[in-house]
């Protein structure tokens, strides 16, 4: 596991670093208030199979650039599909479906992710929130499932909006498209803890990341992956497996863990995060910001006020 941060250089709309084996993922499209654009989706994919496949890895981190989490999907991308016919597969249903698979994904990562949200999260950046383990805001922050303001719905992202909040403040965000503040949603149970400010949320997430290193990596996926069954299989075979799981524990980490609490020390896998540990995690390079599409770049300027404004709007949606 490496002990130094690590950038990984592959990716244009993400700035990927790793420390610690922490995965820090910061959405970089501040242009389009990090809108979940086809090619931010398929980034953020590429980092999925990344920690998948990363046995050291040991939580993942999503934080937005430019003091904004994520404004959700950029429906302009759908005005291509919406030329397409029909047919007995439906275009746009198709491309949301993908998103769906993205947030399965998400949501099953065998090690913790954390949403890290200044700024708002709207939309599908609500269904990001939703997947993550532990959800962590300013006071400041906005929350809103704002799809149905626009004639469209929360589709591939409800069943995790349920899942976290309950079906009930759902209906409430949805149905009425209500932007909620980060003290609001932690009264929900959308976030978990909040900070005064930007400053204030780089320590609280260094001291979230500091409890998660104090846990051990495995016994923290085997505790994920069990209780993601809870809801869904029985007791008396689940709790056979619990208890198996308990003994392979034990007889692994748990024979380091006990004997560091035996000997008043750190077990060898903890390891501690700080504040500026964090900036430097989720600092953004100004070369690093996607080039600009002289193409768009004409059409926006000679496009009236008007359009420019829808088109902030339309990014507020799930994908």
């Amino acid at each position: 596991m490496l002990t130094t941060m690590e950038t990984l250089s592959q990716f244009r709309y993400l700035v990927v670093r790793r420390l610690h084996g922490v995965l820090f993922i910061t959405l970089n499209q501040p242009e389009s208030r990090n809108a979940l654009s086809p090619e931010l989706l398929a980034e953020i994919t590429q980092v999925l199979d990344m920690a998948e496949q990363d046995s050291h890895a040991r939580a993942l981190v999503l934080r937005g650039a430019g003091a904004m989490f994520c404004a959700g999907g950029n429906i302009g991308g759908f005005r291509e599909s919406l030329a397409a016919a029909a047919g007995s597969e439906d275009p746009i249903a198709t491309r949301n479906r993908q998103f769906g698979h993205l947030m399965k994904r998400l949501a099953s990562l065998p090690v913790p992710v954390l949403a890290v949200v200044e700024g708002a999260a709207m939309g599908g950046g609500v269904g990001l929130v939703c997947a993550a383990d532990l959800v962590l805001a300013t006071h400041a922050a906005r929350f809103a499932l704002s799809e149905t303001t626009l004639g469209v719905i929360a589709a591939q992202i409800a069943p995790f909006v349920v899942a976290r909040i309950g079906a009930a403040a759902t209906r409430r965000l949805g149905l009425s498209g209500e932007r909620i503040s980060g003290t609001a949603a932690v009264a929900i149970g959308l976030a978990d803890a909040l900070a005064g400010d930007s400053e204030g949320l780089d320590a609280l997430e260094a001291e979230w990341l500091t409890r998660i290193g104090r846990c051990a990596p495995g016994a923290n996926r085997a505790f994920k992956s069990l209780v993601a069954r809870c809801t869904s299989e029985p007791a008396a075979p689940l709790l056979d497996d619990a208890a198996r799981l308990f003994a392979q524990c034990l007889r692994h980490e748990g024979a380091e863990g006990t004997s560091a609490f035996r000997e008043r020390r750190d077990a060898h896998w903890c390891v501690r995060f700080d504040a500026d540990m964090v900036r430097g995690a989720h600092a953004v390079p100004a070369a690093s910001s996607p080039a600009a599409d002289p193409a768009k770049d004409s059409a926006s300027q000679a496009a009236p006020r008007s359009d420019a404004s829808d088109r902030v709007r339309t990014l507020e949606v799930d994908r």
